[in-house]
């Protein structure tokens, strides 16, 4: 009978095997070339650290499994689950297989049978179908396995016979009570012509539903490749076997053999396929890495391990191998060897003592990640701690230097080992580009590295370690940058210079693409802009006009752009940069030049720029080139201006008064037009009418001249003026005084004068005389000499008598009208002074509605009455201010009156009497005047009938400042 363990592990009672090859580091502290401090003050943990699990069996240990934890049962470590496998004969256990799952075990008997037990009934079945066949090796399938169902597996027997087989742990049914749905072969392994025990079997997913299977005897190692259609992958591996029964099966051979062999893979996180493995054999250990994308095998990167001097195949076999990330585990008959599989070294050795017993076996748990080892009396486990803590070191010994790297990325003093090692390997193999990329990620001396290169002759390796150390830098190390900045401006120069004399165009504008990429990298732009004196310098070293330029633009330094282009020549380039970037100044400063070589382009972008230029800073540029350049200078400096005042609308008295001379100098025929638009009242004119004057009279523009005096309101100049070039035009002149008729009829007196006197024309002075009203012949007949018959004008001379006669004739009707009217009006007062009202005593007043009789009042003929104190409220309103304050003070003056009158009454000596008597008599007279001015103003008109009522039409009813007030008081 044997134990079977499940589960087990005790975190409490362990004991901790002395180990031979601990490292430990003990309080060290080193400072290394490249300036990190390396400190350790606590002791680093092994790699391997073994524990021995506190577990005494009651009888000796023969075989065991573990997977996914599953060994002992946690909850009961010192009560191990016991199983009977109720066999009374001598068979024994021959092997164990646990699933990745933990949940099937399979027994093979050394009697040729198979017991299957499910995690989740503890009873043992017996597998009928598999009897007669003793079981080394089980293949099992991580896909579809699942707690109570394996999927198709595979199964290798003693005979060198692959079987492919189902067990199910559910209950079956009456007739069918074994948990193996089938088991059928699906190929055979030989060795030397005779069948070969199958001493491992592995299967593997690959992409694109591609199966591989690896499966060992003592001396080769076999792969089966094939494709499972999709979806069929519950119908098992036959196909893969059947796809490869008219090739031979790949497999690698070794000559020793030592009765068996051990396969062991390492995969990295759970459920994911394997990355490497390793086979133990007769001549060593091949390990190497598992590729799933090559078509025909599984296995790259072979390397043969072979046994040292201490392990003899006749006398001290290997026993088990396990797989880890960088290391294989050997066992022995009474050690443990930890070999690197990047250099092949023992790495580490552990002994056990003879009193535990001989070792049995060392597994793997895939899932856990735990080595365990047993012996008949113990169980041994293994944790495995920081396996890469050292990989960076054999990665860079073995100039894998990517590898290094990806190991000791948290690390930064080991990556800067690895990089300063990689760079100096680069270096070596003259790769000089990766040598520089790499010393700028390190914290080597800077002028070290420099001057490394700068012996070499490599200035684009040095340029390349400058890029890369300029771009590592802080902002705030404003001094490293600025020394690297102009660097590497001198060195792409120097390169630059020489790829040009060399002819070389393509490198050459690739390098200069790069310059001026850097140029213009955002990132430099500070300090280029604080520094660029210093690259302006360079440039100019080195002739390098274009590159300059192009800086120029970058930092923005349009001045210097046009600048440049001017002294080239190329005035139109200049024009596009001013153009483009819409600079007020520079268009003020470079104007004059380009006005001198390209007038018309240049006007035109001044009237695209439209108001963002101010044209009087642009007329000094304009007056020069107006006085001493072409005519096309001339005709756009015109056009810029007619531009500015009657697009822009410009009202500057400057640009108006150079837009006059321009006219007057160079195009006449627009003068006129231009001072009859621009307006015929002073308050309207933008020019100085003055310097008009000036000017038209200098050219001799009198027609130009007598429109700017009739401006200017200087009517008797303009008559004088115009009567050089025109009479008619004097005729208009001379009608523009409206109202003043003695300066018009002295006006046309000048017209008739100069008609008669200078012209001599009778008949031309007789149309005057007719054009103008205010002329009479005899305002003119002085003018005409003495000998001049009355024949040239005797009709005029009728006409005026004639007028004359019938003026007089209008004024006698004018007197007999007015007569007959004074006498009607004089009828009429005497008819008022008789006429008369009679009022009621029941009528009430029209504005109060109160009784009329009450107080004084006014009867109007329309017969509107009204009390005299509400007839005043309602016309004061109505009143002009100045009727008003009249209005007031005469009420003042008739109080005054009325105080006076008063006094009359008391008793006064006989003098004052007198004296108050004369003072009666004038007050009296006094009062009632001043009784009958109050009525003139506001009882002249009834306030409903009358001119005061027709005026307030437009006026609101309720006053707007008193609206709100009114408003408030109706709610």
């Amino acid at each position: 009978m044997a134990s079977i363990l499940d589960e087990y592990e005790d975190s409490q009672n362990t004991r901790q095997s002395v180990q031979q090859h601990s490292r430990l580091s003990t309080a060290n502290i080193g400072i290394t070339h490249s300036g990190f401090v390396n400190v350790r003050l606590e002791e680093e943990k092994p790699i391997f650290n073994k524990q021995r699990i506190d577990f005494t069996p009651p009888e000796k240990i023969n075989h065991l499994a573990v997977c996914s934890n599953q060994l002992i049962d946690l909850a009961k470590p010192d009560q191990p689950n016991q199983i009977e496998l109720g066999r009374k004969d001598e068979s024994k256990v021959h092997k164990l297989f646990l699933d990745p799952t933990g949940s099937h075990l399979l027994i093979s008997l050394s009697t040729s049978e198979c017991l299957y037990l499910n995690r989740n009934t503890q009873k043992v079945r017996s597998l009928s179908r598999w009897r007669g066949h003793l079981i080394e090796s089980v293949g099992w399938n991580k896909l579809l396995g699942s707690e109570t169902n394996t999927g198709p597996i595979l199964v290798g027997t003693s005979q060198g016979i692959i079987f492919e087989a189902e067990i199910s742990a559910t209950e079956g049914s009456l007739f069918n009570t074994n948990p193996d749905q089938y088991f059928r072969q699906v190929h055979s392994l030989e060795e030397d012509g005779k069948p070969a025990p199958v001493c491992c079997l592995e299967v593997e997913r690959g992409l694109e539903n591609k199966y591989f299977i690896i499966a060992t005897t003592r001396k080769r190692l076999f792969q089966f490749v094939g494709k499972v259609a999709e979806g069929s992958e519950q119908q098992g591996f036959s196909s893969i076997f059947s796809q490869n029964q008219d090739l031979l099966p790949s497999f690698q051979e070794f000559p020793a053999n030592m009765g068996y062999s051990e396969i062991t893979f390492y995969t990295s996180k759970l459920r994911t396929s394997p990355k490497a493995f390793a086979w133990m054999m007769g001549n060593g250990v091949l390990y190497g890495q598992l590729d799933y994308v090559r078509p025909d095998s599984l296995l790259s990167d072979v390397q043969v391990w072979e046994y040292t001097a201490d392990i003899d195949l006749s006398i001290n076999k290997p026993i088990s191998i396990v797989l880890t990330q960088f290391h294989f585990l050997l066992l022995l008959h009474d050690r443990v060897k930890a070999i690197c599989t990047l250099n092949g070294q023992v790495v580490y050795e552990d002994v056990f003592p003879d009193k535990f017993g001989a070792l049995k076996k060392m597994i793997k748990d895939p899932v856990g990640g735990l080595v365990w080892i047993y012996t008949e009396r113990a169980v041994f486990r293994y944790h495995v701690q920081r396996e890469a803590r050292d990989v960076w070191q054999m990665y860079m010994s073995m100039n894998k230097f990517d590898l290094a790297k990806e190991y000791c990325r948290d690390r930064p003093e080991c990556m800067d080992m690895v990089l300063a090692k990689e760079a100096e390997h680069c270096f070596q193999n003259k790769r000089y580009l990766e040598s520089a990329k790499c010393y700028a990620l390190t914290q080597n001396y800077f002028e070290e590295i420099a001057l490394k290169f700068i012996e070499a002759k490599q200035e684009e390796a040095l340029k390349e370690f400058l890029l890369k150390k300029l771009n590592n830098l802080k902002q705030s190390e404003r001094t490293q940058i600025t020394l690297l900045v102009t660097w590497l401006a001198e060195l792409y120069l120097n390169r630059l210079g020489q790829l040009e004399s060399d002819g070389n165009s393509i490198i050459f504008q690739e390098t200069r693409e790069e310059f001026r990429h850097f140029l213009s990298n955002p990132k430099h732009k500070e300090c280029l802009f604080n520094n660029r004196s210093t690259i302006y310098d360079l440039l100019a070293s080195h002739g390098n006009v274009d590159d300059m330029v192009y800086f120029s633009v970058v930092m923005q330094d349009y001045e210097r752009v046009i600048s440049h282009y001017c002294q080239h020549d190329d005035y139109s380039a200049a024009l596009d940069v001013l153009s483009k970037h819409c600079d007020q100044k520079l268009f003020y400063k470079f104007s004059p030049v380009l006005m001198q070589h390209i007038p018309k382009k240049v006007v035109d972008a001044w009237i695209q720029m439209g108001k963002r230029l101010d044209p009087k800073k642009l007329i000094p540029a304009l007056m020069n080139y107006s006085q001493m350049g072409s005519t096309q200078q001339i005709s756009e400096t015109i056009r810029y201006m007619e531009f500015c005042v009657y697009e822009l609308t410009v009202t500057e008295e400057a640009i108006h008064n150079y837009l006059l001379s321009l006219y007057a100098k160079y195009k006449p025929e627009s003068l006129l037009w231009y001072l009859e638009q621009a307006g015929t009242h002073a308050s309207e004119i933008h020019y100085d009418l003055k310097y008009a004057l000036r000017l038209c009279a200098e050219h001799g523009y009198l027609q130009a001249c007598v429109l700017v005096y009739r401006i200017m309101e200087l009517y008797e100049e303009a008559v004088d003026l115009a009567l050089q070039v025109d009479v008619d035009l004097a005729k208009s002149c001379a009608d523009l005084p409206e109202d003043d008729e003695e300066l018009r009829k002295k006006l046309w007196l000048k017209i008739a004068r100069h008609v008669v006197q200078e012209e001599k024309d009778v008949k031309k002075a007789m149309n005057c005389l007719s054009s103008c009203d205010l002329l009479k012949i005899e305002d003119i007949l002085p003018f005409f000499p003495d000998f001049v018959t009355i024949d040239h004008f005797k009709e005029a001379i009728c006409s005026s008598l004639e007028e004359y006669n019938q003026h007089i004739e209008e004024l006698k009707q004018e007197m007999e009208e007015a007569t007959e009217s004074a006498k009607r009006i004089r009828e009429d007062i005497q008819e008022m002074r008789n006429k008369y009202g009679v009022v009621d005593s029941q009528e009430k007043c029209a504005a109060c509605d109160f009784p009329l009789l009450n107080r004084p009042f006014y009867l109007f003929l329309c017969g509107h009455m009204f009390h005299y104190d509400c007839l005043f409220q309602e016309v004061t309103p109505h009143l002009t201010t100045y009727r008003q304050s009249r209005l007031e003070e005469l009420q003042k003056k008739l109080a005054a009156t009325t105080q006076s009158s008063k006094s009359r009454h008391r008793p006064v000596p006989k003098d004052e009497g007198d004296t108050a008597s004369l003072g009666k008599g004038s007050g009296g007279t006094s009062r009632e005047q001043i009784k009958s001015d109050i009525d003139d103003i506001i009882a002249s008109e009834c306030v409903y009938c009358g001119e005061l009522m027709i005026k307030s039409i437009d006026k609101p009813f309720i006053d707007p400042q008193k609206f709100e007030e009114e408003k408030s008081s109706w709610l």
